[in-house]
């Protein structure tokens, strides 16, 4: 049925609706203890540094505008962070885990290959239940691995309670939940840059 152009959200409503997502984001740790967001990023932060000094890896993984945002983010922190960082969108490792294997193990086989212990895995998910993933983060763990989550839509999503830190949206619109972590990599990347590379660019 079509609509009429009364239905169309107004601009300037869109915007304020949208933006109130990220001020409300949520940190919590491992034991589902609740942090204060400049506290989780802070920690975000040093876990970052700590691993770069160590020469560890980063690795970003998720679906869709968050695997994007997952190779986005990994050629920042490389190019901007100096660090060792990348993400697991390379389309022939992706068909041939998913075809030859199973699509949940998409990030969780490679992670299992070339991960090492005290790396960082940050997981990006915007319903948080994603199969694929969990098993990254359950691979994470067995490695033993640190893991940051990103998530959004319920609060009691699966990821939500598997990283050390947890940064949790409060929005059921998946585009207000990927712009809001869009701007939390970023506001990540760019305090890790002000502290210990040459300031945000």
């Amino acid at each position: 049925m079509a609509r009429s152009s009364s239905d169309v959200e107004a601009w300037p409503d869109y915007v304020c609706a949208a933006s109130s997502v990220p001020r409300n984001l949520a940190v919590t740790t491992a034991d589902g203890a609740s942090l204060t967001p400049a506290d989780g990023f802070r920690r975000w932060i040093e876990i970052t540094h700590d691993g770069c000094v160590r020469g560890q890896h980063i690795y970003f993984v998720g679906n869709g505008a968050s695997a994007m945002m997952a190779s986005h983010f990994a050629a920042d922190a490389c190019k901007n962070g100096h660090l060792g960082a990348s993400a697991f969108n390379d389309a022939s490792l992706v068909t041939a885990v998913g075809n030859d294997v199973a699509f949940d193990e998409i990030f969780a086989l490679p992670l299992g290959r070339l991960a090492r212990a005290g790396d960082l895995l940050i997981a990006i998910s915007s319903s948080g239940n994603s199969p694929n993933i969990l098993r990254a983060l359950e691979a994470a763990r067995s490695i033993p691995m640190q893991a940051v989550t990103l998530t959004g839509r319920s609060a009691n999503n699966r990821v939500r309670a598997c990283g050390d830190l947890n940064f949790y949206v409060p929005a059921d619109r998946y585009g207000w939940v990927e712009c809001a972590h869009q701007l939390i990599l970023h506001y990540w990347l760019d305090q890790y840059l002000n502290l210990h590379g040459e300031g945000a660019l």
